[in-house]
């Protein structure tokens, strides 16, 4: 791929990332928060679902079982905790504490899976859990802001393991699309039932709907995606810590929000966390492809 494309598609799909953020917080005036995020991502896997209707579906209870979980975790949780969170915080500091999962997955990953990560990968992520400490004020004093942004991380690394258990056993967009319209039901039903329903319609409202539907999952997905399956994964995903400093600037931008100083320092750190843990894991990974390579030469001039 032309470095120059690579470049405005990563800009595309983060930009995306970061500032549904803003656009959700705006959201908010209209629409009460599960209630929106149930929409968008209802909508958007209903719109999905018809686009991957010809494609190897699921075949059996066990695997829909399988799906339906990914999208508790990776939906719902994920976008529920971020919503909620908008209404105590600011689209600034909840995109940088959703955006520390990299750093989560790290842990999780040693624990469950038995993945052996290099020294300066666990010093990403110790680095990254201090940005988080610093984020929120040298204090731990959470409110339910802060604890429904870590919660959305939390969530995240969740789905991240449980997508690296099973994931191979589905088509890539079937499980983007369903896992969307399973986690987004839940969303909608959790918000007609546990909190008070509010849904003004309005030109502001359905335009802001469907930008998170359309522009911020579905096409932000397809991008990403392309991404991944066009370059190397690890080097790609190094370059999600655009998305908090998106959707910090959106914040600015376009709700006036004033970020702290150590906001913006302990979303320094949490971004370098990220860095190291995505550069050596990629750094790790060509080495390992190199030496297989060579091997295989080997073998052929033999």
């Amino acid at each position: 791929m032309h470095p120059v494309l690579f470049g405005v598609l990563v800009v595309a799909t983060t930009f995306l990332m970061g500032s549904s953020f803003t656009v959700g917080k705006i959201g908010l005036t209209y629409v009460s928060p599960l209630l929106l995020v149930g929409l968008r991502f209802t909508l958007a896997g209903l719109i999905m679902s018809v686009l991957v209707r010809r494609k190897q579906l699921p075949v059996n209870f066990t695997e829909w079982a399988k799906v339906f979980v990914i999208g508790m975790f990776q939906t719902a949780g994920v976008m529920g905790c971020i919503f909620l969170s908008l209404r105590t915080i600011t689209a600034g500091e909840s995109s940088i504490l959703t955006f520390s999962n990299p750093l989560i997955v790290v842990i999780m990953g040693t624990a469950f899976l038995g993945i052996r990560y290099r020294f300066m990968q666990w010093l990403g992520a110790i680095i990254g859990f201090i940005g988080v400490f610093v984020t929120l004020g040298f204090h731990l004093q959470l409110t339910s802001g802060t604890l429904l942004g870590l919660g959305a991380a939390v969530s995240w690394s969740i789905a991240t393991i449980l997508i690296k258990q099973w994931g191979s056993q589905f088509n890539v967009w079937v499980l983007t699309a369903y896992q969307m319209l399973f986690g987004g039901s839940i969303l909608l039903i959790m918000g007609i039932t546990i909190e008070t329903p509010k849904l003004s319609i309005n030109l502001m409202s359905v335009s802001i709907i469907l930008w998170l539907a359309i522009m911020a999952s579905i096409v932000q997905f397809a991008i990403w995606f392309y991404l991944i399956n066009e370059g190397d994964p690890g080097k790609t995903s190094a370059f999600l810590f655009l998305a908090p400093f998106f959707g910090v600037l959106t914040g600015w931008m376009l709700l006036d929000e004033v970020v702290n100083w150590y906001v913006y320092a302990g979303g320094t750190l949490i971004f370098i966390g990220i860095f190291l843990v995505n550069w050596t894991f990629k750094k790790s990974k060509v080495n390992q492809d190199e030496a297989l390579d060579k091997e295989q030469k080997k073998k052929e001039v033999l």
